[in-house]
């Protein structure tokens, strides 16, 4: 975990293997070539941004964060639904 860059805490760390996933994976996604989504509307009180991206396994998944202390929180991170998924190998792709 790169923790220069990311800002990681038990919180929010357990989280993600609620969803089966590591905070590796989302580093992965934000690190590579994300699709920005832009500002998540649930987000209560503080800006949140979500990204769709892959890992280097090949698995994509959307990523929210947020900024804390000038490092990047990752809220949550899941598997997208399939109209997202989509929307990001088309965009990947170059055909969006």
């Amino acid at each position: 975990m790169n923790d220069d860059l990311f800002n990681w805490d038990d919180a929010n760390i357990l989280h993600l293997a609620e969803h089966d996933v590591t905070p590796e994976e989302s580093e992965e996604v934000l690190l590579g070539e994300p699709m920005e989504m832009g500002q998540d509307p649930r987000s209560l009180g503080e800006e949140r941004w979500s990204f769709a991206g892959e890992t280097s396994e090949g698995r994509i998944l959307q990523v929210v964060i947020t900024m804390r202390n000038e490092k990047i929180r990752v809220v949550t991170a899941f598997e997208p639904i399939r109209r997202i998924k989509l929307r990001y190998l088309l965009s990947k792709a170059g055909k969006l």
